[in-house]
């Protein structure tokens, strides 16, 4: 079980469709580092919401080859503290790796911890040589997003040449953004996952 802690500082930028922002990212001289996977992630919670209350997450995700690829699926079991207030999305996060999630989320249950919210999304990243930060692109069922990950100043510069400014910068959750996508429709929000095949 590989576990890493670090400070993640990142943001989301909204794009047209995941195939204008493949080109534009590739015209950027990013290539394709982790080739397009599918994402199911579980976020959860106490009953009375302690940790969304504390601005926290607690998540295992699940990641399984998109159709055409090969591999197998893997899990990881993340937490995110607290965001620090500024132009980025600045959070401490602790990650591990699991070859099972199914006896973690027992223990969860059986500690007061249930399922809340679930999302997914496919998400292929794509690095510059000699680059110290990464490009995700990210296919929602709410719209496609690319995020940003490395340092702010890799983060504003990366974000110039690809085309934004500071105002385009998202520093929201998938879960807020999907509630803010139900509520200007009139959509009773459930959870973010794609219709059934």
């Amino acid at each position: 079980m590989a576990s890493a802690s670090s400070v993640e500082t990142e943001i989301k930028l909204r794009v047209p469709d995941p195939a204008s922002a493949r080109g534009l990212i590739e015209r950027n001289g990013f290539s394709v580092s982790v080739e397009r996977v599918f994402e199911s992630n579980v976020i959860y919670d106490t009953a009375d919401t302690a940790f969304r209350r504390r601005g926290e997450l607690v998540r295992i995700r699940t990641i399984r080859p998109a159709a055409g690829q090969t591999g197998d699926g893997r899990s990881t079991l993340t937490f995110k503290g607290a965001a620090v207030p500024g132009r980025h999305k600045t959070r401490p996060e602790l990650e591990t790796s699991l070859s099972d999630a199914a006896p973690l989320e027992t223990v969860f249950d059986r500690a007061g911890l249930g399922p809340v919210f679930r999302y997914e999304k496919y998400r292929t990243e794509y690095r510059r040589k000699g680059g110290d930060g990464v490009v995700t692109l990210d296919e929602t069922p709410i719209g496609a997003f690319l995020e940003l990950e490395g340092s702010p100043a890799w983060i504003d510069e990366t974000a110039r040449e690809l085309g934004f400014k500071d105002s385009d910068y998202v520093l929201s959750s998938y879960a807020a953004l999907y509630f803010e996508y139900c509520r200007e429709r009139g959509v009773q929000p459930s959870d973010m996952v794609f219709p059934p095949a």
